[in-house]
């Protein structure tokens, strides 16, 4: 059975997300390793063969640069964007940004992001129903996000829009093919946000604060600082990265918490369960499904030989499901060690927010234990394509308070 017959390929899927993780129980039983002709890539659902990917940047590039169209607006974000760099480039971006990100600079912004939690519960009080993504999940990651880069978190709804349209395109299953519609998409979101950050970074280099933007403009790597142009999509990323894994995060722990009650009262209990009760949401609903690379020569997958310059899809969603390396994969086990999830990626593009998202989330779902006595899920829960963003967009839930 190949990728190509009905019902297998990329395209034929719904994006629901028990339908995708169907597909993927089939994939990794029939065709774990599968060329989809349709959408022009290979598809890889096991977690050997994804961890042997996402582990090897010399044979499996993240470097997609010279079969993207040219456009200015797209060509301008890339100089900076660090999720699409190889070495040697990668490492100068990935030394700059991991400064900020130290395990040290992560924990001093527990007391802020505990405030900024404590606001936006406050700010919904005593409601009976509160829609979790817009008033809690989305505002908290962008506001830290941005008071640590120094942007106005007041235009956070234009920065949702923003991130929404670049990893889930309107009409297409994930753009993981940078052709030239994927592009123009991408073209009408920089179009946008170049000129946005740049302000900013111009703004900083003038006169500079103590906000992350300042020191990016100021620091140096084997004595060279970052341009103006390289900076752009650099604080692009960092801008949209920084909120989007943890809104889902967020609103996948909710979701998981109201469907198992038996996991609320033993976090109610035990709040040191907490990390790993969240490593289990990781694994169970991985925020991003799809992470794609492009073979540099010929290689062996899985049994399956694939040519220089392929694209592959390895689906971090299914390799978290997958039977070999998590007994019983279906079932959400609160308790779950070990739990070697790739929810943040694997090898040198590991996620550098991990340590931010993990300490975002458990700082939510303390104060949410803390301040209500029940909740569950109401009718209405939309989600996003889970062949994209695997998570729910508006995820309403009824509340009781303490």
């Amino acid at each position: 059975m190949t990728a190509t017959e009905p019902g297998l390929g990329l395209a034929d899927q719904s994006g629901d997300a028990e339908a995708t993780l169907a597909w993927f129980r089939r994939m990794r039983a029939q065709e774990p390793v599968s060329h989809d002709e349709q959408a022009g890539v290979w598809h890889v659902f096991r977690y050997a063969e994804a961890e042997q990917i996402l582990a090897d940047s010399t044979v499996f590039s993240s470097d997609f640069s010279d079969i993207t169209p040219s456009q200015e607006d797209v060509d301008l974000f890339s100089r900076g964007n660090l999720i699409r760099k190889d070495p040697p480039d990668h490492r100068k971006l990935r030394t700059l940004v991991s400064k900020a990100f130290t395990p040290r600079v992560v924990a001093r912004l527990q007391p802020r992001i505990t405030a900024i939690t404590g606001e936006l519960l406050d700010a919904v009080k005593g409601s009976d129903r509160i829609e979790v993504v817009s008033d809690l999940a989305y505002p908290l990651p962008v506001i830290v996000i941005t008071e640590l880069l120094g942007i106005p978190a007041e235009d956070r709804a234009t920065f949702r829009r923003w991130a929404e349209d670049l990893v889930s395109p309107k009409g297409q299953t994930g753009g993981l093919i940078p052709n030239e519609a994927r592009v123009q998409s991408m073209a009408a979101v920089m179009r946008e946000m170049n000129p946005y950050c740049l302000e900013h970074i111009r703004s900083r280099r003038a006169r500079p604060k103590d906000d992350l933007i300042s020191a990016l403009a100021a620091a140096e790597v084997d004595g060279q600082r970052l341009a103006d142009e390289e900076m752009v999509g650099f604080v692009s990323l960092l801008l949209l990265a920084g909120h989007i894994t943890t809104t889902v995060l967020l609103g996948n722990s909710v979701l998981c918490l109201s469907e198992h009650p038996e996991a609320v009262a033993a976090l109610r209990a035990d709040r040191g369960l907490l990390p790993t009760a969240i490593e289990e949401v990781l694994r169970y609903r991985a925020p991003l499904a799809p992470m794609t690379r492009r073979t540099t020569r010929e290689v062996e997958i899985g049994g399956r030989t694939i040519a220089a310059g392929e694209i592959i899809v390895t689906w971090l969603s299914s390799a978290n499901r997958d039977e070999q390396v998590f007994p019983d994969p279906d079932r959400f086990d609160f308790r779950r060690k070990p739990n070697p999830h790739l929810s943040f990626g694997h090898g040198i593009h590991f996620c550098i927010g991990a340590p931010l998202a993990r300490l975002e989330t458990r700082i939510a779902l303390e104060l949410m234990l803390d301040r209500w006595s029940g909740f569950s899920a109401a009718p209405g829960v939309e989600f996003h394509d889970a062949r994209g963003i695997f998570g729910p967009k508006h995820l309403p839930l009824d509340l009781n308070w303490a």
